[in-house]
């Protein structure tokens, strides 16, 4: 839909190929004419169909490529890609140049992971984060659900959804970076509300939270809500995940042993990692925070990240880690309002993190109002919506001791 719009504004001819799934060069460059059957390849027929030389072409999901004995798809699209050498495109089929030069290419993918190296070299990628909360609602409410409306040929005051409706299916009924199971939860709904109407002969609905609980049934999903007390050893972290933000709390426990450090919550090698340089951070710096300078020899220290089955990885819980241990070393409280994020190094200081606008709703949406992140960050607090960055405080940190200062008691 994003190609298609493109399209319209430059006011070019769109055509659209899917490559998910094609593992042969001659999808691409075709055979010669001497094989039986031979026809161009679909770059070519692509061109055909657009009746134009400067159309925009869509190549869908160019990740899903895959190679075989026949060839790699993906080595003939080096040449599509190229600006320096597509004036001279030669088909097999055609057997003369073609010039690709005026054409818009445009590539889709959901990682960038399984793309060939040299073919990324050629594009230049754009990132599209996933919508926020925000979004969605207005989203659902300008777009969903009128094309929904007028799909099943209802009048638009005939059916009317509260706005507390709308942040309901989003927030307990979808988890996703789009809206297209959205759109799915408010057909369905729209479906169930027009056979109401008739049983009951109602002539107007207005749908509200309790409609949707009983259409759509019990919630489907949770969010973690901050706690309303400060606690010692818990804190607040913030995680990016594929569907937006989500918050993090981190819990760490002392108990009496030999200096034994334990990890559980099924963490990724990086968070791992980050757990171990801030459990150093924190023995070689224990007399400046309050803390017995040999614990290390009669404590042992348990991290934990709650849900168990969930893997976790990624550099944004150094902070968080650190400040967990010494709340719980110390027995100083962290304040219950408070979310962090931020890599750590072996000297204190803070490093930046991504996905700060999808970390920073999610902490909102938990109930947290002052959010603590990099100082090397503050060039992404222009990509948070004006309404959430109104709501919440940012402190800026280049050091752990600010991180401590704004987040222990």
């Amino acid at each position: 839909s994003i190609a298609k719009s493109i399209a319209e504004s430059l006011n070019r001819n769109f055509v659209r190929m899917s490559l998910g799934g094609v593992r042969d060069e001659a999808e691409i460059r075709c055979h010669r004419k001497t094989y039986i059957g031979a026809i161009p390849g679909r770059i070519i027929y692509g061109m055909k169909q657009a009746k134009s030389k400067n159309a925009l072409f869509l190549l869908d999901e160019i990740d899903k490529m895959s190679g075989d004995f026949r060839g790699d798809p993906a080595d003939a699209l080096l040449e599509v890609l190229d600006s320096e050498q597509n004036n001279t495109f030669r088909d097999h089929y055609l057997e003369i140049d073609f010039d690709l030069s005026k054409v818009l290419f445009i590539t889709t993918a959901n990682t960038l992971d399984t793309i060939p190296r040299p073919l990324l070299d050629r594009m230049e990628v754009i990132e599209v984060s996933g919508y926020t909360s925000e979004e969605k609602f207005h989203i659902a409410k300008e777009n969903l659900i009128p094309k929904k409306l007028d799909e099943l040929s209802i009048e638009y005051n005939k059916i009317t959804f509260s706005d507390s409706s709308i942040y309901n299916i989003i927030d307990n009924y979808t988890r996703e970076s789009g809206v297209r199971n959205l759109e799915r939860k408010i057909a369905s709904i729209i479906r169930k509300t027009i056979t109401e109407m008739l049983e009951k002969n109602k002539k107007k609905m207005n749908i509200t939270v309790n409609h949707v609980k009983k259409y759509l049934g019990p919630v489907q999903f949770t969010y973690d809500k901050a706690d309303k007390e400060d606690k010692v050893g818990v804190v607040m972290g913030m995680a990016w995940t594929a569907y937006g933000g989500d918050t993090l709390p981190i819990e760490v426990s002392t108990m009496k042993g030999k200096g034994k450090l334990e990890i559980t919550g099924q963490l990724g090698d990086v968070m791992v990692e980050s757990a171990k340089a801030g459990y150093s951070y924190v023995r070689a710096n224990a007399e400046k925070y309050g803390i017995d300078s040999k614990f290390y020899q009669d404590k042992d220290l348990h991290i934990h990240v709650p849900e168990g089955a969930v893997p976790k990885d990624g550099p944004s819980a150094g902070v968080t880690m650190i400040t967990a241990m010494i709340s719980a070393l110390s027995g100083k409280k962290v304040k219950h309002n408070v979310a962090m994020t931020g890599e750590i190094t072996l000297t204190g200081r803070v490093l930046p993190i991504g996905g700060l606008k999808e970390k920073s709703l999610a902490a909102y949406r938990a109930g947290i109002d002052t959010v603590i992140i990099p100082k090397d960050n503050e060039k992404d607090l222009l990509k948070i919506p004006k309404t959430i960055k109104n709501k919440l405080k940012f402190i800026l940190a280049d050091n752990i001791d600010v991180v401590l200062e704004n987040s222990l008691i």
